[in-house]
Protein backbone atom coordinates (compact mmCIF):
# COMPACT_ATOMS: atom_id res chain seq x y z
CA UNK A 1 0.00 0.00 0.00
CA UNK A 2 1.06 3.70 -1.13
CA UNK A 3 1.25 6.52 1.26
CA UNK A 4 -1.12 8.36 -0.75
CA UNK A 5 -3.62 5.36 -0.46
CA UNK A 6 -2.62 5.11 3.36
CA UNK A 7 -3.63 8.90 4.06
CA UNK A 8 -6.89 8.89 1.43
CA UNK A 9 -8.48 5.41 3.11
CA UNK A 10 -6.99 6.44 7.10
CA UNK A 11 -10.02 8.17 8.38
CA UNK A 12 -12.11 5.80 6.69
CA UNK A 13 -10.53 3.12 8.97
CA UNK A 14 -11.19 5.82 11.58
CA UNK A 15 -14.74 5.86 10.70
CA UNK A 16 -15.28 2.07 10.67
CA UNK A 17 -13.58 1.75 14.49
CA UNK A 18 -15.92 4.51 15.38
CA UNK A 19 -18.55 1.75 14.60
CA UNK A 20 -17.85 -0.40 17.32
CA UNK A 21 -16.16 2.10 20.38
CA UNK A 22 -18.19 2.77 23.40
CA UNK A 23 -20.20 6.42 22.36
CA UNK A 24 -18.05 8.10 25.12
CA UNK A 25 -14.70 7.28 22.90
CA UNK A 26 -16.11 8.39 19.95
CA UNK A 27 -14.77 11.75 19.59
CA UNK A 28 -11.18 10.31 21.17
CA UNK A 29 -10.57 7.86 18.26
CA UNK A 30 -11.71 10.74 15.71
CA UNK A 31 -9.51 13.33 16.78
CA UNK A 32 -6.72 10.55 16.78
CA UNK A 33 -7.70 9.59 13.10
CA UNK A 34 -7.09 13.10 12.36
CA UNK A 35 -4.46 13.63 14.03
CA UNK A 36 -2.53 10.51 13.11
CA UNK A 37 -3.78 11.75 9.00
CA UNK A 38 -2.18 14.88 9.48
CA UNK A 39 0.91 13.95 10.78
CA UNK A 40 1.36 11.33 8.62
CA UNK A 41 0.76 13.61 5.67
CA UNK A 42 3.75 15.54 6.75
CA UNK A 43 6.17 13.04 5.83
CA UNK A 44 5.19 14.21 1.72
CA UNK A 45 7.35 17.23 2.74
CA UNK A 46 10.52 15.07 2.30
CA UNK A 47 9.77 14.74 -1.35
CA UNK A 48 9.70 18.57 -2.45
CA UNK A 49 12.58 20.06 -0.42
CA UNK A 50 15.74 19.94 -2.25
CA UNK A 51 14.03 21.54 -5.10
CA UNK A 52 12.61 18.18 -6.55
CA UNK A 53 9.13 19.58 -7.37
CA UNK A 54 10.98 22.07 -9.47
CA UNK A 55 12.80 19.69 -11.82
CA UNK A 56 11.38 19.63 -15.28
CA UNK A 57 12.01 15.36 -15.47
CA UNK A 58 9.06 14.41 -17.13
CA UNK A 59 7.12 11.31 -16.27
CA UNK A 60 4.68 9.41 -17.71
CA UNK A 61 4.69 11.94 -20.40
CA UNK A 62 3.78 14.74 -18.59
CA UNK A 63 4.79 18.55 -19.68
CA UNK A 64 3.37 20.72 -16.44
CA UNK A 65 4.85 18.83 -13.71
CA UNK A 66 6.41 15.74 -12.10
CA UNK A 67 4.19 13.93 -10.27
CA UNK A 68 5.65 11.90 -7.18
CA UNK A 69 4.20 8.61 -4.96
CA UNK A 70 2.70 7.55 -8.39
CA UNK A 71 -0.09 4.82 -7.43
CA UNK A 72 -1.21 2.74 -10.78
CA UNK A 73 -3.58 -0.02 -11.07
CA UNK A 74 -6.62 -1.19 -13.47
CA UNK A 75 -9.82 -0.33 -11.10
CA UNK A 76 -12.44 -1.42 -13.57
CA UNK A 77 -11.84 -2.85 -17.37
CA UNK A 78 -14.40 -3.28 -20.03
CA UNK A 79 -14.11 -3.76 -23.60
CA UNK A 80 -13.70 -0.85 -24.97
CA UNK A 81 -13.12 1.46 -21.63
CA UNK A 82 -10.75 1.03 -18.52
CA UNK A 83 -10.84 3.21 -15.43
CA UNK A 84 -7.63 3.43 -13.62
CA UNK A 85 -7.36 3.83 -10.01
CA UNK A 86 -4.12 6.51 -10.71
CA UNK A 87 -3.16 8.45 -7.50
CA UNK A 88 -0.33 11.03 -7.78
CA UNK A 89 1.07 14.36 -6.34
CA UNK A 90 2.32 17.51 -7.18
CA UNK A 91 3.22 20.97 -6.38
CA UNK A 92 -0.31 21.70 -7.54
CA UNK A 93 -2.14 19.18 -4.96
CA UNK A 94 0.69 18.64 -2.20
CA UNK A 95 -0.70 22.37 -0.54
CA UNK A 96 -3.97 21.85 -0.92
CA UNK A 97 -3.58 18.13 0.86
CA UNK A 98 -1.81 19.43 3.78
CA UNK A 99 -4.12 22.02 4.05
CA UNK A 100 -7.40 19.33 3.86
CA UNK A 101 -5.34 17.29 7.10
CA UNK A 102 -4.51 19.91 9.10
CA UNK A 103 -8.14 21.87 9.12
CA UNK A 104 -9.81 18.63 9.18
CA UNK A 105 -7.50 17.74 12.54
CA UNK A 106 -8.34 21.58 14.01
CA UNK A 107 -12.20 21.38 13.17
CA UNK A 108 -12.52 17.50 14.35
CA UNK A 109 -10.87 18.85 17.52
CA UNK A 110 -13.44 21.98 17.65
CA UNK A 111 -16.36 19.15 17.77
CA UNK A 112 -14.53 17.84 20.94
CA UNK A 113 -17.37 20.09 22.72
CA UNK A 114 -20.52 18.84 20.80
CA UNK A 115 -22.76 20.52 23.17
CA UNK A 116 -21.40 23.61 21.83
CA UNK A 117 -22.03 23.23 18.43
CA UNK A 118 -25.29 21.43 18.44
CA UNK A 119 -24.03 18.31 17.87
CA UNK A 120 -25.96 16.81 20.64
CA UNK A 121 -27.36 13.98 18.99
CA UNK A 122 -25.98 11.08 17.16
CA UNK A 123 -22.33 11.86 17.97
CA UNK A 124 -21.15 8.26 16.48
CA UNK A 125 -22.76 9.30 13.30
CA UNK A 126 -21.35 13.08 13.20
CA UNK A 127 -18.12 11.96 13.60
CA UNK A 128 -18.07 8.86 11.09
CA UNK A 129 -19.54 11.04 8.44
CA UNK A 130 -16.92 13.95 9.22
CA UNK A 131 -13.94 10.97 9.07
CA UNK A 132 -15.54 10.14 5.12
CA UNK A 133 -15.75 13.72 4.25
CA UNK A 134 -11.77 14.23 4.72
CA UNK A 135 -11.15 10.98 2.67
CA UNK A 136 -13.33 12.82 -0.45
CA UNK A 137 -11.41 15.97 0.19
CA UNK A 138 -7.77 14.13 0.18
CA UNK A 139 -9.05 11.59 -2.71
CA UNK A 140 -9.86 14.59 -4.85
CA UNK A 141 -6.66 16.20 -4.43
CA UNK A 142 -4.34 13.02 -5.57
CA UNK A 143 -6.88 11.39 -8.27
CA UNK A 144 -5.06 11.47 -11.54
CA UNK A 145 -8.08 9.41 -12.95
CA UNK A 146 -11.07 11.80 -14.05
CA UNK A 147 -13.64 8.63 -13.40
CA UNK A 148 -11.93 8.64 -9.67
CA UNK A 149 -11.61 12.14 -9.26
CA UNK A 150 -15.74 12.15 -9.64
CA UNK A 151 -16.12 9.68 -7.09
CA UNK A 152 -14.09 11.44 -4.39
CA UNK A 153 -15.95 14.41 -5.64
CA UNK A 154 -19.12 13.21 -4.87
CA UNK A 155 -18.16 10.78 -2.10
CA UNK A 156 -17.87 14.53 -0.40
CA UNK A 157 -21.42 15.77 -1.55
CA UNK A 158 -23.59 12.95 1.21
CA UNK A 159 -21.19 13.48 4.59
CA UNK A 160 -21.74 17.25 3.74
CA UNK A 161 -25.67 17.08 3.52
CA UNK A 162 -26.31 15.43 5.97
CA UNK A 163 -23.23 17.45 8.93
CA UNK A 164 -25.24 20.64 7.74
CA UNK A 165 -28.91 19.24 7.38
CA UNK A 166 -29.01 16.84 11.01
CA UNK A 167 -26.37 18.97 13.12
CA UNK A 168 -27.25 22.49 11.58
CA UNK A 169 -29.02 25.84 13.06
CA UNK A 170 -32.82 26.47 12.63
CA UNK A 171 -32.93 26.58 8.86
CA UNK A 172 -30.72 23.33 8.25
CA UNK A 173 -32.87 21.58 6.05
CA UNK A 174 -33.59 24.69 3.92
CA UNK A 175 -29.70 25.07 3.89
CA UNK A 176 -28.66 21.57 3.28
CA UNK A 177 -30.98 21.01 0.45
CA UNK A 178 -29.73 24.64 -1.26
CA UNK A 179 -26.19 23.07 -0.78
CA UNK A 180 -27.07 19.47 -1.84
CA UNK A 181 -29.20 21.00 -5.23
CA UNK A 182 -26.45 23.48 -6.38
CA UNK A 183 -23.38 21.20 -5.86
CA UNK A 184 -25.37 17.90 -7.74
CA UNK A 185 -26.06 20.37 -10.48
CA UNK A 186 -22.62 21.00 -10.98
CA UNK A 187 -21.69 17.14 -10.83
CA UNK A 188 -24.35 16.78 -13.73
CA UNK A 189 -22.27 19.30 -15.88
CA UNK A 190 -19.07 17.34 -14.52
CA UNK A 191 -20.19 14.33 -15.79
CA UNK A 192 -21.63 15.31 -19.06
CA UNK A 193 -18.12 16.41 -19.52
CA UNK A 194 -16.42 12.78 -18.04
CA UNK A 195 -18.63 10.80 -20.40
CA UNK A 196 -17.86 13.52 -23.80
CA UNK A 197 -13.94 13.63 -22.79
CA UNK A 198 -13.75 9.93 -22.48
CA UNK A 199 -15.34 9.09 -25.93
CA UNK A 200 -13.92 12.27 -27.79
CA UNK A 201 -10.76 10.75 -26.62
CA UNK A 202 -11.63 7.78 -28.30
CA UNK A 203 -11.87 8.42 -31.63
CA UNK A 204 -8.24 10.20 -32.78
CA UNK A 205 -6.27 7.08 -30.67
CA UNK A 206 -8.31 4.90 -32.83
CA UNK A 207 -7.95 7.10 -36.06
CA UNK A 208 -3.88 6.84 -34.86
CA UNK A 209 -3.59 3.58 -34.33
CA UNK A 210 -5.55 2.57 -37.76
CA UNK A 211 -3.09 4.66 -39.58
CA UNK A 212 0.34 3.18 -37.55
CA UNK A 213 -1.23 -0.08 -38.96
CA UNK A 214 -0.25 -3.87 -37.39
CA UNK A 215 3.49 -2.62 -35.91
CA UNK A 216 1.75 0.19 -34.55
CA UNK A 217 -0.86 -1.81 -32.69
CA UNK A 218 1.65 -4.32 -31.58
CA UNK A 219 3.78 -0.98 -30.22
CA UNK A 220 0.76 0.75 -29.09
CA UNK A 221 0.49 4.94 -28.98
CA UNK A 222 2.27 5.52 -25.58
CA UNK A 223 1.16 8.97 -24.83
CA UNK A 224 2.60 7.53 -21.35
CA UNK A 225 4.31 4.48 -20.13
CA UNK A 226 1.09 2.77 -20.59
CA UNK A 227 -0.30 1.32 -23.84
CA UNK A 228 -3.30 3.80 -25.16
CA UNK A 229 -5.44 1.84 -27.61
CA UNK A 230 -8.65 3.46 -26.81
CA UNK A 231 -10.81 6.61 -24.74
CA UNK A 232 -9.01 7.75 -21.71
CA UNK A 233 -10.23 8.96 -18.69
CA UNK A 234 -6.19 9.91 -17.32
CA UNK A 235 -5.91 13.43 -16.91
CA UNK A 236 -2.44 13.89 -17.50
CA UNK A 237 -3.09 11.86 -20.77
CA UNK A 238 -5.91 14.14 -21.85
CA UNK A 239 -3.33 17.22 -21.34
CA UNK A 240 -0.16 16.23 -22.86
CA UNK A 241 -1.48 13.01 -25.59
CA UNK A 242 -0.71 15.34 -28.61
CA UNK A 243 -3.03 13.81 -30.80
CA UNK A 244 -6.02 14.36 -28.22
CA UNK A 245 -5.37 17.83 -27.62
CA UNK A 246 -5.23 18.50 -31.14
CA UNK A 247 -8.45 16.75 -31.83
CA UNK A 248 -10.04 18.55 -28.97
CA UNK A 249 -9.14 22.25 -30.37
CA UNK A 250 -9.67 21.63 -34.24
CA UNK A 251 -12.55 23.84 -35.33
CA UNK A 252 -14.36 20.46 -36.90
CA UNK A 253 -14.85 18.59 -33.76
CA UNK A 254 -18.31 19.97 -32.59
CA UNK A 255 -20.50 18.62 -29.40
CA UNK A 256 -24.24 19.40 -29.89
CA UNK A 257 -22.99 21.84 -33.09
CA UNK A 258 -20.22 24.19 -31.09
CA UNK A 259 -16.92 24.03 -31.00
CA UNK A 260 -16.08 21.35 -28.54
CA UNK A 261 -13.28 22.52 -26.27
CA UNK A 262 -15.45 25.93 -25.37
CA UNK A 263 -18.25 24.02 -24.79
CA UNK A 264 -16.61 21.66 -22.49
CA UNK A 265 -14.39 24.62 -20.70
CA UNK A 266 -17.54 26.19 -20.15
CA UNK A 267 -19.42 23.38 -18.89
CA UNK A 268 -16.52 22.50 -16.28
CA UNK A 269 -16.62 26.42 -15.49
CA UNK A 270 -20.03 26.23 -14.02
CA UNK A 271 -19.29 22.93 -12.30
CA UNK A 272 -15.87 24.07 -10.23
CA UNK A 273 -17.83 28.14 -10.05
CA UNK A 274 -20.56 26.50 -8.15
CA UNK A 275 -18.21 25.06 -5.37
CA UNK A 276 -15.84 27.95 -5.80
CA UNK A 277 -18.23 29.89 -5.62
CA UNK A 278 -18.54 32.84 -7.54
CA UNK A 279 -21.35 34.93 -8.71
CA UNK A 280 -23.94 34.19 -9.65
CA UNK A 281 -24.28 30.43 -8.71
CA UNK A 282 -23.09 31.95 -4.59
CA UNK A 283 -25.73 31.65 -3.03
CA UNK A 284 -25.60 28.35 -1.52
CA UNK A 285 -22.75 29.36 0.35
CA UNK A 286 -24.15 32.06 2.82
CA UNK A 287 -27.04 29.87 3.49
CA UNK A 288 -25.06 26.60 4.22
CA UNK A 289 -22.03 28.88 6.18
CA UNK A 290 -24.60 30.30 8.96
CA UNK A 291 -27.00 26.87 9.53
CA UNK A 292 -23.90 24.78 9.48
CA UNK A 293 -22.01 24.26 12.60
CA UNK A 294 -18.78 26.08 13.39
CA UNK A 295 -16.68 23.10 13.16
CA UNK A 296 -18.07 21.79 9.39
CA UNK A 297 -17.97 25.75 8.48
CA UNK A 298 -14.14 25.62 8.81
CA UNK A 299 -14.01 22.58 6.47
CA UNK A 300 -16.55 24.37 3.96
CA UNK A 301 -14.55 27.25 4.22
CA UNK A 302 -11.23 25.84 4.51
CA UNK A 303 -11.52 23.02 1.99
CA UNK A 304 -14.53 22.78 0.11
CA UNK A 305 -14.31 26.32 -1.98
CA UNK A 306 -10.56 25.05 -2.51
CA UNK A 307 -11.89 22.37 -5.17
CA UNK A 308 -13.21 25.09 -7.51
CA UNK A 309 -9.94 26.86 -7.94
CA UNK A 310 -8.15 23.29 -7.80
CA UNK A 311 -10.74 21.95 -10.40
CA UNK A 312 -9.70 25.15 -13.12
CA UNK A 313 -6.24 24.51 -13.15
CA UNK A 314 -6.05 20.65 -12.68
CA UNK A 315 -8.92 19.76 -15.48
CA UNK A 316 -9.98 23.41 -17.01
CA UNK A 317 -7.06 24.61 -18.36
CA UNK A 318 -4.78 21.62 -19.28
CA UNK A 319 -7.16 19.56 -20.60
CA UNK A 320 -8.79 22.85 -22.80
CA UNK A 321 -6.22 25.42 -22.59
CA UNK A 322 -7.71 26.81 -25.64
CA UNK A 323 -11.43 27.34 -23.81
CA UNK A 324 -9.58 29.17 -21.48
CA UNK A 325 -8.51 31.39 -23.88
CA UNK A 326 -11.58 32.31 -25.23
CA UNK A 327 -13.01 32.64 -22.03
CA UNK A 328 -10.59 34.81 -20.55
CA UNK A 329 -12.57 37.98 -20.34
CA UNK A 330 -15.56 36.32 -19.40
CA UNK A 331 -14.13 34.84 -16.05
CA UNK A 332 -12.16 37.74 -15.30
CA UNK A 333 -15.28 39.70 -15.72
CA UNK A 334 -16.99 37.23 -12.87
CA UNK A 335 -14.00 37.16 -10.72
CA UNK A 336 -14.06 41.21 -10.70
CA UNK A 337 -17.72 41.21 -10.34
CA UNK A 338 -17.41 38.62 -7.21
CA UNK A 339 -14.88 40.49 -5.54
CA UNK A 340 -16.95 43.88 -5.69
CA UNK A 341 -20.37 42.26 -5.17
CA UNK A 342 -19.18 39.82 -2.06
CA UNK A 343 -17.24 42.90 0.11
CA UNK A 344 -20.52 45.40 -0.39
CA UNK A 345 -22.48 42.07 0.85
CA UNK A 346 -20.22 41.45 3.49
CA UNK A 347 -20.14 45.27 4.33
CA UNK A 348 -24.29 45.06 4.51
CA UNK A 349 -24.12 42.45 7.70
CA UNK A 350 -25.22 42.68 10.57
CA UNK A 351 -24.97 38.87 11.51
CA UNK A 352 -21.21 38.33 12.27
CA UNK A 353 -20.92 34.64 10.64
CA UNK A 354 -22.61 36.16 7.58
CA UNK A 355 -20.36 38.64 7.17
CA UNK A 356 -17.45 36.40 7.23
CA UNK A 357 -19.31 34.04 4.86
CA UNK A 358 -19.75 36.66 1.67
CA UNK A 359 -16.39 37.73 2.49
CA UNK A 360 -15.07 34.75 0.63
CA UNK A 361 -16.90 34.87 -2.04
CA UNK A 362 -14.62 38.49 -2.51
CA UNK A 363 -11.65 36.69 -1.42
CA UNK A 364 -12.34 33.77 -3.99
CA UNK A 365 -12.91 36.33 -6.38
CA UNK A 366 -9.44 37.00 -6.60
CA UNK A 367 -8.51 33.09 -7.22
CA UNK A 368 -10.84 33.83 -10.67
CA UNK A 369 -9.38 36.49 -12.16
CA UNK A 370 -5.80 35.22 -11.58
CA UNK A 371 -5.89 32.29 -13.28
CA UNK A 372 -8.26 33.65 -16.14
CA UNK A 373 -5.47 36.32 -17.06
CA UNK A 374 -3.08 33.11 -17.79
CA UNK A 375 0.12 34.91 -16.29
CA UNK A 376 2.61 33.49 -14.30
CA UNK A 377 2.19 36.03 -11.31
CA UNK A 378 -1.42 35.36 -11.88
CA UNK A 379 -1.28 31.60 -11.63
CA UNK A 380 1.06 31.94 -8.72
CA UNK A 381 -1.08 34.18 -6.97
CA UNK A 382 -4.19 32.57 -6.92
CA UNK A 383 -2.80 29.36 -5.83
CA UNK A 384 -1.43 31.62 -3.05
CA UNK A 385 -4.89 33.23 -2.47
CA UNK A 386 -6.32 29.51 -2.08
CA UNK A 387 -3.95 28.19 0.84
CA UNK A 388 -3.89 31.80 2.47
CA UNK A 389 -7.79 32.02 2.29
CA UNK A 390 -7.98 28.33 3.75
CA UNK A 391 -5.86 29.13 6.70
CA UNK A 392 -7.73 32.73 7.77
CA UNK A 393 -11.14 31.90 6.64
CA UNK A 394 -11.50 28.95 8.83
CA UNK A 395 -9.66 31.38 11.66
CA UNK A 396 -12.33 33.46 11.19
CA UNK A 397 -14.96 31.10 11.59
CA UNK A 398 -13.57 29.62 14.46
CA UNK A 399 -13.28 33.01 16.11
CA UNK A 400 -17.33 33.88 15.44
CA UNK A 401 -18.22 30.39 16.89
CA UNK A 402 -16.04 30.65 20.22
CA UNK A 403 -17.87 34.05 20.77
CA UNK A 404 -21.66 32.81 19.76
CA UNK A 405 -21.02 30.10 22.56
CA UNK A 406 -20.64 32.68 25.14
CA UNK A 407 -23.17 35.24 23.89
CA UNK A 408 -25.36 32.95 22.18
CA UNK A 409 -26.27 35.54 19.32
CA UNK A 410 -24.46 36.68 16.36
CA UNK A 411 -25.47 40.34 16.46
CA UNK A 412 -22.37 42.65 15.35
CA UNK A 413 -24.23 45.22 16.93
CA UNK A 414 -24.97 43.96 19.94
CA UNK A 415 -20.76 43.24 21.03
CA UNK A 416 -18.41 45.73 22.01
CA UNK A 417 -14.89 45.67 24.35
CA UNK A 418 -14.14 42.46 23.63
CA UNK A 419 -10.82 42.55 23.86
CA UNK A 420 -10.74 44.15 27.06
CA UNK A 421 -12.89 41.40 28.53
CA UNK A 422 -10.88 38.53 26.62
CA UNK A 423 -7.53 39.73 25.95
CA UNK A 424 -6.40 36.13 24.49
CA UNK A 425 -9.57 35.62 22.15
CA UNK A 426 -9.30 39.40 21.13
CA UNK A 427 -5.17 39.12 20.50
CA UNK A 428 -5.72 35.78 18.12
CA UNK A 429 -9.44 37.67 16.16
CA UNK A 430 -7.10 40.82 15.40
CA UNK A 431 -4.28 38.52 13.88
CA UNK A 432 -7.60 36.35 11.77
CA UNK A 433 -9.29 39.51 10.78
CA UNK A 434 -5.97 41.19 9.67
CA UNK A 435 -5.24 38.40 7.80
CA UNK A 436 -8.24 38.36 6.09
CA UNK A 437 -8.22 42.33 5.45
CA UNK A 438 -4.91 41.07 3.29
CA UNK A 439 -2.56 43.16 5.71
CA UNK A 440 1.37 43.45 5.03
CA UNK A 441 2.85 40.71 6.67
CA UNK A 442 0.24 38.60 7.21
CA UNK A 443 -0.97 35.97 4.40
CA UNK A 444 -4.27 37.69 2.86
CA UNK A 445 -2.01 40.26 1.23
CA UNK A 446 0.78 38.27 -1.13
CA UNK A 447 -1.67 36.35 -2.95
CA UNK A 448 -4.49 39.29 -3.73
CA UNK A 449 -0.89 41.57 -4.55
CA UNK A 450 0.58 38.95 -6.87
CA UNK A 451 -2.96 37.87 -8.79
CA UNK A 452 -3.10 42.84 -9.10
CA UNK A 453 0.65 42.45 -10.25
CA UNK A 454 -0.56 39.29 -12.60
CA UNK A 455 -3.62 40.54 -14.07
CA UNK A 456 -1.52 44.30 -14.59
CA UNK A 457 0.96 42.15 -16.71
CA UNK A 458 -1.45 40.65 -19.33
CA UNK A 459 -1.60 44.38 -20.55
CA UNK A 460 -0.09 43.39 -23.31
CA UNK A 461 -2.19 40.61 -24.02
CA UNK A 462 -5.25 41.86 -23.28
CA UNK A 463 -6.73 45.47 -23.52
CA UNK A 464 -8.98 44.86 -20.31
CA UNK A 465 -6.58 43.72 -17.71
CA UNK A 466 -5.49 47.12 -16.49
CA UNK A 467 -9.59 48.39 -16.43
CA UNK A 468 -9.98 45.07 -14.39
CA UNK A 469 -6.73 45.66 -12.38
CA UNK A 470 -8.02 48.40 -10.86
CA UNK A 471 -11.36 47.46 -10.03
CA UNK A 472 -10.26 44.78 -8.19
CA UNK A 473 -7.71 47.03 -6.63
CA UNK A 474 -11.15 48.87 -5.07
CA UNK A 475 -11.78 45.61 -3.52
CA UNK A 476 -8.63 45.95 -1.11
CA UNK A 477 -10.25 48.96 0.11
CA UNK A 478 -13.59 47.70 0.79
CA UNK A 479 -12.36 44.72 2.19
CA UNK A 480 -10.53 47.10 4.76
CA UNK A 481 -13.80 49.21 5.52
CA UNK A 482 -15.60 45.76 6.52
CA UNK A 483 -13.00 44.65 8.63
CA UNK A 484 -11.65 47.33 10.30
CA UNK A 485 -15.78 48.25 11.04
CA UNK A 486 -15.96 44.65 12.48
CA UNK A 487 -13.29 45.06 14.73
CA UNK A 488 -14.10 48.62 15.91
CA UNK A 489 -17.43 47.55 16.83
CA UNK A 490 -17.21 44.22 17.83
CA UNK A 491 -13.64 44.36 19.37
CA UNK A 492 -12.69 47.81 20.49
CA UNK A 493 -14.49 50.48 22.65
CA UNK A 494 -15.71 50.39 26.58
CA UNK A 495 -15.94 46.80 28.04
CA UNK A 496 -19.80 45.99 28.11
CA UNK A 497 -21.22 44.90 31.26
CA UNK A 498 -23.44 42.25 29.81
CA UNK A 499 -20.12 40.16 28.35
CA UNK A 500 -18.29 41.45 31.46
CA UNK A 501 -18.16 37.55 32.63
CA UNK A 502 -17.08 36.26 29.52
CA UNK A 503 -14.49 33.67 29.72
CA UNK A 504 -11.10 34.11 27.81
CA UNK A 505 -10.64 31.43 25.19
CA UNK A 506 -9.95 27.92 26.80
CA UNK A 507 -6.92 25.87 26.25
CA UNK A 508 -8.81 23.87 23.94
CA UNK A 509 -9.61 26.87 21.84
CA UNK A 510 -6.95 28.56 21.91
CA UNK A 511 -4.85 25.39 20.95
CA UNK A 512 -7.01 25.23 17.21
CA UNK A 513 -6.64 29.05 16.78
CA UNK A 514 -2.92 29.26 16.95
CA UNK A 515 -1.55 26.91 14.45
CA UNK A 516 -3.79 29.07 12.08
CA UNK A 517 -2.69 32.06 13.42
CA UNK A 518 1.10 31.33 13.04
CA UNK A 519 0.56 30.09 9.85
CA UNK A 520 -0.80 33.65 8.69
CA UNK A 521 1.50 35.29 10.01
CA UNK A 522 4.66 32.97 8.60
CA UNK A 523 2.66 32.62 5.30
CA UNK A 524 2.77 36.75 5.00
CA UNK A 525 6.45 36.99 6.12
CA UNK A 526 7.94 33.72 4.24
CA UNK A 527 5.59 32.72 0.96
CA UNK A 528 8.73 31.34 -0.98
CA UNK A 529 9.09 29.19 2.13
CA UNK A 530 6.21 27.87 2.95
CA UNK A 531 3.94 27.94 -0.30
CA UNK A 532 5.38 29.46 -2.86
CA UNK A 533 8.67 26.96 -3.42
CA UNK A 534 6.07 24.05 -3.39
CA UNK A 535 3.90 25.36 -6.29
CA UNK A 536 5.85 27.39 -8.73
CA UNK A 537 7.89 24.57 -9.99
CA UNK A 538 4.25 23.04 -11.52
CA UNK A 539 2.59 26.21 -11.58
CA UNK A 540 5.66 27.41 -14.39
CA UNK A 541 5.44 24.50 -16.04
CA UNK A 542 2.05 23.57 -16.19
CA UNK A 543 1.51 27.37 -17.68
CA UNK A 544 3.78 26.51 -20.48
CA UNK A 545 1.94 24.27 -21.50
CA UNK A 546 -1.13 26.28 -21.75
CA UNK A 547 1.06 28.58 -23.47
CA UNK A 548 2.14 26.63 -26.08
CA UNK A 549 -1.40 25.18 -26.93
CA UNK A 550 -3.07 28.43 -27.04
CA UNK A 551 -0.36 29.46 -29.62
CA UNK A 552 -0.86 26.76 -32.14
CA UNK A 553 -5.02 27.89 -31.59
CA UNK A 554 -6.61 27.12 -35.01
Amino acid sequence: MGILTLLVFLPVLGAVVCLFVPKQQVRTVAVAFALATFVLSLSLFGTFFGGGEDSTEAIFGTQYGKLHHVERATWIEGKNFTVEYFLGIDGLGFPLFILTTLIAFLACLASWNFDRWKINKGVRAYFILFLLLETGMLGVFVSMDFFLFYVFWEVMLLPMYFLIGVWGGSRREYAAIKFFLFTLAGSVLMLVVLVAMYFYSDAPITAEMSRLGTEGIASGYRGEDVLISHGTFDLIELATNPVIQSYFAAKSTLFLGLKFAPVMFMLLFIGFAIKLPCVPVHTWLPDAHVEAPTPISMILAGVLLKMGGYGFLRLCYPIFPTGGERWAFFLAVVGVVSIIYGALCAMAQTDFKKLVAYSSVSHMGYVLLGIAVMTQAGFQGAMFQMIAHGISSPMCFYLVGVIYDRAHHREIDRFGGLWLTMPRYGTLATIGFFASLGLPGLCGFIGEIWVLLGTFGARDKYVWAVPMAIIAAGGVILTAGYILWLIRRVYLGQEREEYAGFSDASARETFVLIPMAVLAIAMGIFPMQTVFNYTNGTLDLMLAHVANATAMMP
